[in-house]
Formats: C-alpha cells, structure tokens, sequence
C-alpha cells in the first residue's frame, strides 16, 4: 500500500501558465483586489506562487489552521485566483485537493486601452518560449545523437570493449559543451541574451 501510496504521491499539476490581464477599471480587478487586501490571502498566494500545496501543506507554511485556509482558499477560489490542480492522498488514503495559482503571470494594466496590446505582448512572449524550448530539446537530442554517433565510430577502430564515448579534450569548448553544460540549455540560454540584446537595442 506504502508504494502506491508514494507513487501517488508524485505531484505533477502546475499552474495555468496562460497570463491573465486585469485593466485596472474591470470589476474583475475590484474583486481580485479585494481578496487580497487581507495577509494571509497574499501570503497564501504568495506561497502557492512558489509550490503549490494541500490545505494542510499551506497551513503549516503560513502558522495556520486548516480551516483558516480553507476559508481563505474558498474566497480566492472565487475571485479566480487560485484553483485546484491535481489530487493526492495521504498516507491513510485520504484524497488530498492540491492548490496552484489559476495563472501565472497575473499583470494589472491601468490604462485599458494598452490592455489588448499587453495581452499581445505576453502571449507573442509565451508562444515564443514554447517554440525556443522545444528547439532546445531538438538541439539537445540532435547532440545526443552526434555524441554517439561519434563514440561508435571511436570504439569500432578502438581497442576492444571500450566504452563508446567520444574523446573531447579538458577545457576546450566541445568539453564545455559536452560534459559541462547541457547543448539544449546553452542553446536556449543563448537565444534568450540574443534577444535581450535585440530588445534593449530594439528599444532605444
């Protein structure tokens, strides 16, 4: 029962990465406003931002009781703030709802006409990191493809029973590349100082 209860236990709901903008005059931002002008909703949060958590999980991060967070839980429930993402079970196999942020970003614009604009904005800047990250995962199996590519060659004129890897000396840039930084992760950590650059200079 422990392993299945542990297997269970392997949380894999995330927030709603969709941006949710709020103009300033909206009734929407009014109530969202509202609901967080007490600390322990923003605090409560403030610290699904960072995990999401059980009710219970949050209590004890904030000092709690359970049925204050519940309380707190509902209100921003309402307002569309927070939202279950998946469920859990505790060690007695009771099921256990786990909360997340309903979106993540949460901007607020004052002026509604740039609002549209902002809503533009932030989702050109999420389709682009979509299509960034899954060139990086094609740059990394591309890598891992070469790497042993290359490693089958070396073990085929090699000494017998040789691991097939490929020879990149220390401290050159194919042993930077290879052994100490993930090809993917510096593929999409270039790209991201590429367009910083072209933003900065796009922006003067």
């Amino acid at each position: 029962m422990s392993g299945l209860i542990d297997r269970l236990q392997n949380r894999t709901g995330t927030a709603d990465e969709r941006a949710r903008v709020l103009a300033m005059s909206d009734a929407d931002a009014d109530e969202v406003l509202d609901a967080l002008a007490s600390e322990t909703r923003r605090e409560t949060v403030r610290t699904l931002f960072d995990r999401p958590g059980t009710p219970s999980e949050i209590a004890d991060r904030l000092d709690t009781s359970v049925q204050n967070v519940h309380y707190h839980l509902s209100t921003l429930q309402d307002v569309g703030l927070v939202e279950p993402v998946e469920t859990v079970y505790s060690e007695k196999g009771n099921e256990m709802t786990v909360y997340g942020p309903a979106n993540d970003p949460l901007v607020f614009v004052g002026d509604d006409e740039r609002t549209p604009r902002v809503r533009q904005s932030l989702s050109e800047v999420v389709g682009g990191l979509g299509v960034l990250a899954l060139a990086s995962l094609f740059v990394q199996w591309g890598a891992e493809r070469l790497l042993r590519g290359g490693g089958a060659v070396q073990n085929a004129v090699g000494p017998a029973g040789r691991n097939a890897t490929v020879a990149v000396s220390r401290g050159t840039v194919g042993w930077v590349v290879f052994e100490v930084i993930e090809p993917g992760v510096l593929f999409f950590a270039a790209c991201l100082v590429v367009a910083g650059i072209v933003a900065l200079v796009a922006a003067r």
